[in-house]
């Protein structure tokens, strides 16, 4: 199973992931990469920044309902 098929069925099941996320679950170094590719799969996601004090990183969320 791809980096971006394990994503997928993470966000299928969760509804959202951030960069920790994948590289815990899945050994993604690149998440906003396999994002994209998931989005051009045609589902939909949501980006949000998240701050943990001087920390920022994304977090994206499935749209329920969303493609395939």
């Amino acid at each position: 199973m791809s980096q971006k098929d394990r994503i997928l069925a993470h966000l299928k099941a969760v509804r959202a992931i951030t960069p920790i996320m994948a590289l815990e679950r899945s050994g993604c170094f690149r998440l906003a990469a396999r994002i994209e590719e998931i989005r051009h799969q045609g589902f939909d996601l949501v980006t949000s920044m998240v701050a943990y004090g001087e920390l920022r990183y994304a977090k994206y969320n499935l749209i329920r309902g969303s493609s395939k």
